[in-house]
């Protein structure tokens, strides 16, 4: 599914990270009274009135500074540093600009139209973007009544809100939902979508031109050759399979500016895509921090998953308890449970990777298997009755009843007399009871509790 792409702009300090955070519902951007402070595009999921979107947050849009000359008495390097460092930032904007949906061009109500701002302006009437006006900091009337003023940038209505306070932000949302387009599938829903992921140059492309046994894809020892996401569809055994191969995802606080930062956001969108998603990982590099970063994200969109190890045959003095060892430690690192399974392969000799497309296939299929409610009830009830929750300041839990909501992936709703009685220990318990009957290789389980009265109570 491809998300429509909201982007926040505007000159700095005009409150973008603290909108941001406000839209998105979590303090996500570092908010300080600084110019200059968020650097990256930083990119969350939000929704309004059941739309979802991507909401990106992006540094100040100063063009003036660009090109500015130091300062008299201003040493030259230290000049050239920061209009570098001013120039990438813009960098990242106009990036954002030019692959969002909408705009929201934020300006500050309280210091009326800068030059900046009507900077910013030229740059948003040029890119043909649908452009939302937003007057933060109108935190009384006086200001909101000031706010009419930036109809002289010609962009429209300013919405005058209060990014700290919430004020306005409502109707702001309600006119970035009438501007977005609606989710669009870009794939056929009969088509089962595999994403190939990983830090940069682990051997994702490498995996995929292995997996078709022909190169389709462009294959360097430099990290970063794979741009975009590609897609390569093909029939494996009658079915229809997409291969998503993506670019190499980095910490966050490793991501260069320009176009390897986009990059980042649609891998982040072929994970969301993707039924499975295979997580590559360096066998000669061992599992870093950029891995367990990664992993994070397939972990938070609940896909299902096959981590594969790459370069296994390059790997020196592994012996026949090698595989077990590293597969342990894979777990433990990316907080995956044993359910994920690891497979060594080498996409050089092509070692093993013949096991790849019937794995993810097989899991695939475990992703939309459906449990029986009568099972299912019967299996948590005889799991509670024979290990039950100790009562807590003198209440018992109580099974009422469960059924399986959703599939892809796997949602229970199991309704109890008091869902605060459930420990998340206790929630791993009757995950791991379902688990026994129907395995779910590879695929998460969501175990959702709520109350209800049982008779009688």
């Amino acid at each position: 599914m491809r998300m429509p792409i909201v982007a926040l702009v505007g000159r700095p300090n005009v409150g973008k990270s603290t909108l941001f955070n406000r839209l998105v519902g979590e303090r996500r951007s570092i908010v300080e009274d600084e110019p200059g402070t968020t650097r990256d595009r930083l990119y969350a999921a939000a929704e309004w009135t059941n739309r979802p979107f991507v909401l990106v947050d992006t540094g100040g849009l100063d063009v003036a500074a660009t090109e500015k000359a130091p300062q008299k008495g201003q040493p030259e390097s230290l000049g050239s540093s920061s209009r570098e460092f001013v120039r990438e930032i813009r960098q990242q904007a106009e990036a954002a600009i030019g692959e969002a949906d909408v705009i929201v061009f934020l300006v500050d109500a309280k210091d009326g139209i800068t030059a900046a701002d009507r900077d910013v302006a030229e740059i948003l009437r040029r890119s043909g973007r649908p452009v939302l006006l937003a007057a933060n900091k109108a935190d009384n009337e006086a200001r909101r009544q000031a706010a009419l003023e930036f109809y002289e940038l010609s962009l429209g209505e300013p919405y005058p809100i209060s990014a700290l306070h919430g004020t306005g932000t409502g109707d702001l949302l309600d006119a970035i939902v009438a501007r977005i387009p609606g989710v669009e599938e870009e794939l056929p829903s009969d088509s089962v979508r595999i994403a190939i992921i990983g830090r940069p140059n682990v051997g994702k492309s490498s995996l995929l031109n292995a997996l078709l046994q022909e190169e389709r894809a462009i294959v360097s020892p430099i990290a970063g050759t794979t741009r975009d996401a590609i897609d390569t569809e093909l029939t494996w055994e009658g079915q229809k399979v997409t291969l998503i191969d993506t670019a190499g995802i980095r910490r966050r606080g490793k991501v260069e500016s320009g176009v390897e930062k986009y990059s980042v956001m649609r891998a982040i969108g072929a994970i969301e895509r993707s039924d499975v998603v295979l997580l590559v990982l360096d066998a000669t590099g061992g599992i870093t921090a950029q891995d367990t970063h990664v992993a994070g994200f397939v972990l938070e969109a609940y896909k299902s998953v096959v981590v594969i190890v790459n370069k296994w045959d390059a790997v020196e003095g592994k012996d026949s308890d090698s595989a077990l060892g590293f597969a342990e430690e894979v777990r433990g690192k990316l907080k995956f449970m044993s359910y994920v399974p690891v497979l060594f392969v080498s996409a050089l000799t092509r070692q093993r990777v013949s096991k790849v497309l019937p794995l993810a296939m097989r899991i695939a299929a475990q992703r939309r298997v459906r449990v029986p409610t009568g099972e299912l009830n019967r299996r948590l009830r005889e799991a509670m009755v024979s290990h039950p929750v100790s009562n807590r300041q003198g209440k018992q839990l109580k099974f009422l009843y469960a059924t399986q909501a959703e599939v892809a992936p796997p949602t229970f709703v199991v309704f109890v007399n008091d869902k605060e009685l459930v420990h998340f220990s206790y929630q791993r318990f009757l995950e791991n009871q379902i688990r026994a009957a129907y395995p779910f290789e590879g695929t998460p389980i969501r175990l959702v509790f709520r109350n209800r009265e049982s008779e009688g109570a």
